[in-house]
């Protein structure tokens, strides 16, 4: 297993008109922190993760700020290099690998909704005594609830906040466009359970999000290729809703828990924009193992 330094793997995307990716991970044999288990490698990297920028002149907005300082500063680098003098960040939600590089920032401002500065604020020193560490964390500071409309240089924006994957999500829609940056809300190849006893109210946001109007995703977990070709048409969505019913049903059915992703997805592989991809093996064993422990509860 090679261990390359961080952000030496980054990968410069560019999606759409005036949107950057920066991608890393996703790529065989290479973990980037540490052999043993840790948030970084399993949760992100081996998954592969793109946080994005929206530019227009000399305005920039960074939405999420990834998975390390390197790779924060390789953003800010960036943006710089193309004439960027004013950057602003959204936070679409508080888990470690959408806000491990908000330090590179602190001098900019940070947006996001009043639920994730609560959460960041409630898990401070477990974020920063973590495997590896967010020390010091750099907290939002400028909060919003429900939506926010902002404009990079010319382009409007919209954040809007739902639940799912977390309590605290803020995607971001970019209306002339007819894209959403979806963050963790939907990801290929499936969905990231990391709040079991919630999964029924997510399903009520993504089926309120199945109406807004877009054409394109851009998640934060996925396809460098299907990223780097535009993103993910809206099936997206419906490959989400068909995966987290199928785990609720897991709680009255063992013969369903039991079964690998390749054979509880096939369905799903075959008809949506998502595509089997081994390391979520791991990510269906603990979404099942989670989802079956709640009912318990």
């Amino acid at each position: 297993m090679t261990k390359p330094p961080l952000g030496s793997t980054m990968r410069l995307v560019h999606p759409a008109p005036n949107v950057l990716g920066f991608y890393d991970g996703r790529i065989d044999g290479v973990r980037i922190w540490s052999d043993g288990p840790n948030w970084l490698d399993d949760g992100a990297y081996a998954l592969g993760i793109c946080t994005y920028a929206i530019v227009d002149g000399a305005q920039a907005l960074v939405y999420d700020t990834h998975i390390s300082l390197p790779h924060a500063r390789f953003i800010r680098r960036t943006l710089e290099d193309m004439g960027v003098t004013s950057i602003r960040v959204v936070l679409s939600h508080w888990h470690d690998d959408h806000i491990a590089g908000n330090e590179v920032f602190q001098d900019c401002e940070i947006i996001a909704n009043a639920l994730t500065a609560s959460a960041l604020e409630r898990g401070r020193a477990e974020i920063e005594a973590g495997d590896p560490p967010i020390r010091p964390l750099i907290l939002p500071n400028k909060t919003f609830e429900h939506s926010l409309r902002l404009t990079v240089g010319s382009i409007p924006v919209e954040l809007r906040q739902v639940e799912i994957h977390s309590h605290d999500g803020t995607v971001l829609l970019m209306p002339d466009a007819g894209l959403l940056l979806a963050g963790d809300t939907l990801e290929d190849s499936i969905t990231y359970v990391s709040e079991p006893e919630r999964l029924a109210q997510h399903l009520v946001d993504l089926e309120r999000m199945s109406g807004w109007q877009f054409d394109r995703i851009l998640p934060n977990h996925g396809s460098l290729e299907a990223i780097e070709a535009g993103g993910y048409d809206r099936s997206l969505i419906a490959a989400t809703q068909t995966y987290i019913r199928k785990l609720l049903g897991c709680r009255h059915d063992p013969d369903l828990a039991r079964q690998d992703l390749k054979t509880f997805g096939a369905d799903m592989f075959a008809t949506t924009a998502v595509e089997y991809f081994q390391p979520y093996e791991a990510v269906h064993r603990q979404n099942v193992e989670a989802v079956v422990a709640a009912k318990n509860r």
